[in-house]
C-alpha cells in the first residue's frame, strides 16, 4: 500500500495517565503511547488508504523532558513522533539491547534527514 495514514491525539497528563495504565500498565503519564491498527488485510486492501495506527502525544511530558535534556521542545515532540511512529511498524526497543540500538539507529537516521542532531547525544 503506497498510502498510509498515522492518527495523532496531543493529551495531558490525565488522559496519558490513564492510558498508560490501562494499555501497559504503568501507574504514570508518558510521553508517547503507540496503538498498532491491527486491520485485516482483506480490509486494509479496499481502502485508499492504510491506517498504521494511532499515536497519543502527552505534550506537558514532552516538554518537561525538551526542557530537562535542554532540546528544543519542536525537536524532541519530532524525535517523539518518529520514536512512536517506530514502534507503530513494528519496532521495539525494550525486548532487548540490539533491538533498542536499531531502533535508536533508524531513529538517528530519520532525524538527521529531518535536519535535526542525533537525540541521544548529552546536551
Amino acid at each position: 500500500q503506497s498510502n498510509c495514514e498515522i492518527g495523532i491525539a496531543c493529551v495531558d497528563h490525565d488522559e496519558s495517565h490513564k492510558l498508560n495504565l490501562e494499555y501497559r500498565g504503568k501507574d504514570k503519564s508518558t510521553n508517547v503511547l503507540s496503538f498498532p491498527s491491527d486491520l485485516p488485510d482483506e480490509m486494509a486492501q479496499i481502502l485508499d488508504s492504510f491506517p498504521i495506527g494511532d499515536l497519543v502525544i502527552c505534550i506537558p511530558v514532552v516538554l518537561l523532558e525538551a526542557k530537562e535534556q535542554n532540546k528544543a521542545p519542536l525537536t524532541h515532540f519530532t524525535h517523539m513522533l518518529v520514536h512512536g511512529t517506530l514502534h507503530l511498524m513494528g519496532y521495539d526497543h525494550e525486548t532487548s539491547e540490539a533491538d533498542a540500538e536499531e531502533m535508536e539507529g533508524i531513529e538517528i537516521e530519520i532525524l538527521a534527514k529531518l535536519g535535526f542532531e542525533n537525540p541521544y547525544l548529552e546536551q
